[in-house]
């Protein structure tokens, strides 16, 4: 969440912020008006308390008439005092779901629009010319079958549309993936975290996913847990409630989990294959650090990425996220997309996101600088998502007779195996 006392100072500000991410500006005046209510019943509260405890003195040393008027007016004040409690409360709970609702203050640098108005930053490779070639590419499906490393058809049999299984070639090249990105991130000081798949309420409402995505959340109402779909959540939850030193940060984690999502805004949209399925796991970078040294950290982010990316030898783009596109928690968000053959146009492998003091305030994550302690800030980045990192490496790395060459630096991972080669049927 924001900070109120940045509302209340530049309310105009916000209300630009909601007015680029397409959201609701009328919940900033709503939000002023309960913010408010909320101050000055508390300010109501506290003088109504003041006056019941000076009161409470005089009662003891009053007799008479004199005290049965003090303890009338005692019984008055403490139904007022009760009133005013109740009025504090029911502005605060006011106060705080509607300071839940409102996103991340937008970047000034980020593109204005929806989810088209992205800006290239920046292009590394090039496609590969098939028809230059020879030969037409396949899909990362109809490869997957060849190898003997994708089976969609028994993963709806056994689970329904947008599960599958991973076989033989196709769930070593799952675990030289994770492998390959832990080592990448251990080299980089990240410390490896294998990360709960369910958390509570707190945990997802925290991060910002009951908010536009909660209709992509899978909840276990007899639990009430949530299903996480990234491991953002469980690592931005790690240090709920804490305090961190300030010369103890950054605090970087590389987190494992798996990870699943409804995928209920995108019916009908990557229904083929592996790209867009409801789990699949991922390899995820989280940082805490100091608001001021977060903007350098979200470059960090985005170079060990690109490194990544660079390493799988895949040619990819790197965007910056329209306003209408970031999630409720991002200030500014960047993906790195990758060249897929088939359909011809680049799509999202990895994305890093600074969520500035958003998460942390929802989850009471502070930092101690001397006697001061205040919100930190953190950032997340996607180094790996299996499945969409599976399908790029297939689709662009296929050779003419189905097989697939390993990129160079898998190979360590995948017992030295150079290509992957077509089974007998």
């Amino acid at each position: 969440m924001i900070d109120l006392r940045l509302l209340r100072e530049d309310p105009d500000r916000v209300r630009a912020s909601q007015r680029a991410r397409g959201e609701d500006v009328g919940i900033v005046d709503a939000l002023l008006t309960a913010d408010e209510r909320r101050r000055s019943s508390s300010v109501r509260f506290d003088e109504l308390r003041a006056e019941q405890k000076a009161l409470g003195k005089l009662i003891p040393k009053a007799s008479g008439d004199e005290k049965a008027e003090l303890l009338k007016k005692a019984g008055e004040l403490s139904a007022a005092v009760k009133a005013a409690d109740a009025e504090q409360d029911v502005a605060a709970e006011e106060t705080q779901r509607l300071l839940l609702q409102l996103g991340n203050l937008v970047h000034p640098e980020v593109p204005v629009g929806g989810e088209d108005d992205f800006a290239v930053l920046e292009t590394v490779g090039t496609p590969r010319d098939f028809e230059a070639e020879g030969f037409a590419p396949k899909d990362h499906l109809e490869l997957g079958e060849l190898l003997g490393a994708i089976d969609t058809e028994r993963g709806a049999k056994v689970s329904g549309s947008r599960f599958y299984y991973l076989t033989g070639v196709g769930a070593l090249l799952e675990f030289a993936l994770v492998n390959a990105a832990m080592a990448q991130a251990t080299e980089a000081g990240f410390t490896p975290v294998l990360t709960p798949a369910l958390v509570k309420p707190k945990a997802m409402e925290g991060t910002g996913f009951l908010g536009q995505a909660a209709e992509d959340v899978y909840h276990l109402d007899k639990d009430d847990l949530f299903l996480v779909g990234t491991s953002e959540v469980p690592l931005a939850a790690y240090h709920m409630d804490e305090i961190l030193e300030a010369d103890q940060l950054p605090r970087r984690y590389a987190g494992f989990s798996s990870c699943f999502r409804r995928e209920a805004g995108s019916y009908g949209k990557d229904t083929r294959g592996i790209f867009r399925v409801h789990q699949f796991d991922k390899v995820e970078m989280f940082v805490y650090t100091t608001p001021e040294e977060a903007e350098a950290e979200h470059q960090r982010l985005l170079e060990w990425e690109k490194q990544w990316l660079t390493s799988l030898e895949l040619p990819f783009r790197v965007v910056d996220l329209a306003s209408g596109d970031l999630g409720s928690s991002a200030t500014r968000k960047f993906d790195c997309e990758a060249w897929i053959p088939t359909q011809g146009k680049y799509r999202e492998l990895t994305s890093t996101s600074n969520t500035t003091e958003f998460q942390s305030r929802r989850l009471s994550i502070r930092m101690r600088e001397g006697k001061r302690v205040r919100p930190l800030a953190t950032l997340n980045g996607t180094l790996c998502a299996i499945t969409r990192t599976i399908v790029a490496i297939l689709e662009n790395h296929q050779r003419a007779d189905g097989s697939v060459r390993v990129p160079e630096a898998l190979r360590p991972f995948l017992g030295g195996r150079e290509v992957l080669e077509p089974v007998a049927r």
